[in-house]
């Protein structure tokens, strides 16, 4: 119940507000309607004018017209696009630079690849050359020794072209008679062929000709046994082949 005679309380005041409100807002119309009708009315002001009269002066000639001139064409410049060269930001110049060195090194290694192989071909060359250098100086130490086996071979030749028959043996031995020959009555020759060493001792010695079998190895062993001078030509000692020595076997 106090509440309501709150709320009721209430509710009296904001009626009694509106009201006041009200009532001077009318007297305010009021009031101001009542004063604009008393206000007294203001009085006409005059205006005076006074006329002067100007001499006429006189009209000048309306100028001729003008015919307009054609209008000239005008040429029309064509528009210059500058286009702004590109600054690089700094990555792309910086990859720029990096690619510029990637291609340098690149080149670099081009040109080491190149030198080394020029070196190897040099290399190859080189050994190459040498090669056949030291093949020309065994052919020359060949025909050399070839020249020389052939001088030799002359000199042989030439020694044995002389006349065997006056290098004569300054030691030998006698051959046995072979007793089955005596008993037998046989007599004959027996012709022995052999080479003459630098050393001037008896080196191969063979049988030729027609030679009893019974006097052939008597033969042998008496060529064995014979001792030389040594043939000396330009200044050197040498073999001398082709020596015969005939063994005579009669019975006295």
């Amino acid at each position: 119940m106090i509440g309501a005679l709150s709320e009721a309380r209430g509710n009296g005041q904001a009626l009694l507000v509106t009201v006041v409100l009200h009532s001077a807002v009318i007297a305010f119309l009021v009031l101001g309607w009542s004063q604009q009708q008393a206000l007294p009315e203001p009085a006409p002001s005059m205006l005076k004018t006074r006329l002067v009269m100007l001499p006429a002066e006189p009209l000048a000639a309306p100028p001729a017209p003008v015919a307009p001139a054609a209008p000239q064409p005008v040429a029309q410049a064509e528009p210059q696009v500058v286009i702004p060269a590109p600054v690089p930001p700094p990555i792309q110049a910086r990859k720029l630079e990096q690619a510029a060195l990637a291609r340098k090194r690149v080149e670099e290694k081009k040109q080491a690849q190149l030198e080394q192989q020029h070196i190897a071909r040099q290399r190859v060359e080189q050994a190459e050359t040498q090669r056949l250098q030291a093949l020309a100086d065994a052919a020359a130490q060949q025909a050399r020794v070839a020249a020389d086996n052939a001088r030799l071979a002359r000199q042989s030749a030439a020694a044995g072209a002389a006349d065997v028959r006056q290098y004569l043996p300054i030691s030998k031995q006698a051959p046995d008679y072979p007793q089955r020959a005596l008993d037998k009555g046989i007599q004959g020759d027996c012709t022995v062929e052999y080479s003459v060493t630098p050393q001037g001792t008896v080196d191969n010695p063979k049988v030729v000709g027609n030679c009893h079998p019974a006097f052939i190895r008597p033969s042998l062993v008496a060529a064995a046994t014979f001792r030389y001078q040594p043939r000396v030509i330009d200044g050197q000692a040498v073999t001398v082949p082709g020596v015969r020595n005939t063994f005579h076997y009669k019975i006295q």
